[in-house]
């Protein structure tokens, strides 16, 4: 019914930015709906009343409405309750009862409404504080370096999180531009915090380390000591896989994979995983093995587009149990991609699961800055 939508979002403009009805058309929507209902009330059998239906009105305002709209819509359902009984000639006692029923019933609507509203306003500072944390913590897409564009998706599979266990980060260093994609093992606060160690890890690296591998090897210390306190914990140790890169101004990127997805280059109609050998060990294990981690160079010339993703991709199913064919998307897309790759891939992944995603998704594509060419003028200025 219309009019009891009315009636349930009519009042006022709360400060939250969510927006309700002008009041003038929340009266009206009650006027509306208290004449259907004593319009079909009169045409029904004189044994079946409907107008005590009217009592449920400033139910209906407190539980979808505001404070301002449960008192009117309360004050209005006595009104007209009391003012139709006696209309129609009923007893004082009934009269009483009635009206004494439909104000002791709109008093607990507007005090059950006050505090949904209270309760619905401290939710709202929460998530404004979470979000503004998440900001802190894992950098808002998209975002622009002088070497590279980044954009993407970032969705925890524990939505109230904020935060999960797949991260990235970005940190323009002198001349280049560093960037992280990580997913650390399993779930939940352990992984979150994991995974902000690691973040925290290479956000300092990343800046002081003058090579990659050398950021790699600040991360990997890192890891080794949250593992060493989780163990002491008795908790579980967890492994990191994670893919850094080093952009700088010329048309290759330095990349150490240690156990990451491959990334996947994007460039002149076709799309392809770029070679980078066997991949790395994973962070946390490199004790166990004698190999220092190297980096390899790739190209990535202008225009194209290297797109970087977590499991929650690759590993995602459909309904019968088929994998997500990334591979097979990127290259139907490849000849004319869409404005936003990363958006467009979610949303054919929710398509293509038709379910909620059961593991962190992270995915970031990355395309040179398009720089302005400048002019000299006679004087020599731009």
């Amino acid at each position: 019914m219309g009019g009891v939508r009315a009636l349930a979002t009519g009042g006022e403009r709360r400060k939250n930015g969510r927006n309700f009805v002008p009041t003038p058309v929340f009266v009206a929507g009650l006027a509306i709906v208290t004449a259907l209902l004593i319009g079909i009330d009169s045409l029904t059998h004189p044994s079946v009343r409907l107008l005590p239906l009217l009592v449920f009105l400033p139910a209906i305002a407190a539980g979808l409405g505001t404070v301002a709209a449960t008192v009117i819509a309360s004050v209005w359902t006595v009104l007209v309750i009391t003012g139709t009984l006696i209309y129609l000639g009923a007893e004082t006692d009934d009269i009483a009862l009635a009206g004494g029923f439909a104000a002791v019933f709109g008093l607990f609507s507007v005090l059950s409404c006050r505090y949904r509203v209270r309760r619905e306003e401290e939710v709202r500072r929460l998530r404004s504080a979470a979000t503004a944390l998440q900001r802190l913590i894992v950098r808002p897409l998209p975002l622009r370096t002088l070497q590279v564009e980044i954009d993407g998706l970032y969705q925890p599979v524990e939505e109230e999180a904020m935060v999960g266990g797949d991260v990235y980060d970005v940190a323009p260093a002198p001349g280049r531009t560093r960037l992280l994609i990580a997913d650390v093992q399993g779930k939940g606060l352990p992984a979150i915090g994991m995974a902000l160690t690691v973040l925290g890890s290479f956000k300092e690296a990343a800046y002081r380390e003058d090579t990659l591998v050398g950021v790699t090897e600040s991360l990997e210390k890192a890891v080794t000591r949250e593992n060493a306190s989780a163990y002491y914990g008795g908790e579980q140790e967890r492994l990191v896989t994670a893919l850094i890169l080093d952009i700088g101004e010329e048309l290759r990127i330095e990349a150490i994979n240690c156990g990451h997805i491959i990334p996947f280059l994007i460039h002149d109609g076709d799309a392809r995983q770029v070679d980078l050998g066997e991949p790395e060990v994973p962070l946390g294990v490199a004790s166990l093995t004698r190999e220092r981690r190297q980096g390899i160079g790739l190209p990535f010339p202008r225009g194209a587009t290297l797109l970087l993703c977590t499991d929650g991709v690759t590993e995602a199913r459909d309904p019968s149990g088929a994998f997500y064919p990334l591979e097979r998307r990127l290259r139907e897309w490849a000849r004319d991609p869409p404005p936003r790759l990363a958006d467009a891939l979610g949303a054919d992944l929710r398509a293509f699961t038709r379910a909620a995603p059961r593991d962190d998704i992270a995915i970031l594509t990355i395309r040179h800055t398009e720089r302005e060419e400048t002019h000299s003028g006679p004087d020599g200025g731009e």
